[in-house]
Order: C-alpha cells, then structure tokens, then sequence
C-alpha cells in the first residue's frame, strides 16, 4: 500500500479507498470461511447419517441368508435394469441434442447466406442508383420561371371548380 504524501500526512481518499477495500475484502473472506464452516458441518452430519444407516443394515434381521440373496439378487437386477433404461434415455437425449445442434447450425448458415445476398443486392441497387445519378445533370432553374403547376386556374374541375365546356357522363344531369 502506497500513498502520496501531502502536506499534513498521507491522501486522505487514498487511505479512505484502500480501507474501503480491505473492509470489502475482508466481508468477503469471512462469508467464504462462514461456507466453508458450513459445509464442513454438512459432510458431518452426512458421514454421521451413513454410519447410521450402515449400522441399521446391519442390525437389519431379513431372515436367513437365502433369502438375503434372493432379495439382494432381485435389487441388484432392478437396478441394473433401471440404470440401462437411464442409459438408453441419455443416448436418445444426446442424439437429440446432436440434431437440434446440427440443425440449429444450418439455420444459422443458411439465415447468414441469406443476409449476405440480401446486403450483396442492397449495396447493387445503391451502386445503380448512384450511377443513375451521377448521370442526371441539374440545370437551375430560375425562380421567376413558370412551372406546369403554377398557371393552373381553380376553375378546372380537378380543382373542384366547374369546367364550363365540360359535358357530364352520359346518364347524369
């Protein structure tokens, strides 16, 4: 820990910030050694309840050792069974993964391609237009010149007025 010397001692917010994070540090250390304490209690009182159960099994009166076996042959059996039905499940949930996978890629590819021709056709229709335009020349047109639109009279019937050598369509009057 380094702190710049100033006129009355050391930099006050420097010593604030290194206290600060010793103090942060410091919480830190404890919750863990907390945790720690905490987990050491629980893989105790895990031993403690297998030595129990180890205990209670063997104190355990099954009835004679045929039995035993038979009962001990058909646990076994089931278990055996249970673990290739998990085994069979994991195999199908890995070959699924491995589709949903492959398939997720592909669409991912093809979606890229896709862009890619979508950008590749937006940048050409840009380059087009600027040609287009590169070749149109603007001649400026003088403020006082009249356009198309502005002689147009309001009495044109586009206009909502009445066109007087108008007929009406056949039918109406």
């Amino acid at each position: 820990m380094r702190f710049s010397v100033v006129e009355t001692g050391y930099d006050q917010r420097q010593v604030d910030y290194c206290l600060d994070e010793l103090g942060i540090r410091l919480s830190r250390l404890a919750a863990r050694a907390e945790g720690a304490a905490g987990a050491a209690r629980e893989w105790d009182e895990i031993r403690q309840e297998a030595a129990w159960l180890s205990g209670l099994l063997q104190r355990l009166d099954l009835g004679d050792a045929a039995t035993n076996r038979h009962a001990g042959d058909s646990v076994r059996r089931e278990a055996a069974e249970i673990l290739a039905q998990a085994r069979v499940e994991l195999d199908e949930a890995r070959e699924e993964a491995r589709r949903v996978r492959e398939r997720a890629y592909a669409e991912a590819v093809q979606a890229r391609r896709d862009f890619e021709a979508a950008l590749d056709a937006r940048r050409r229709r840009e380059a087009r237009v600027d040609d287009i335009l590169d070749q149109v020349t603007v001649d400026q047109v003088p403020a006082d010149t009249p356009t198309a639109a502005a002689g147009v009279p309001g009495s044109r019937v586009g206009v909502g007025g009445r066109d007087t050598g108008a007929e009406p369509p056949p039918g109406r009057r």
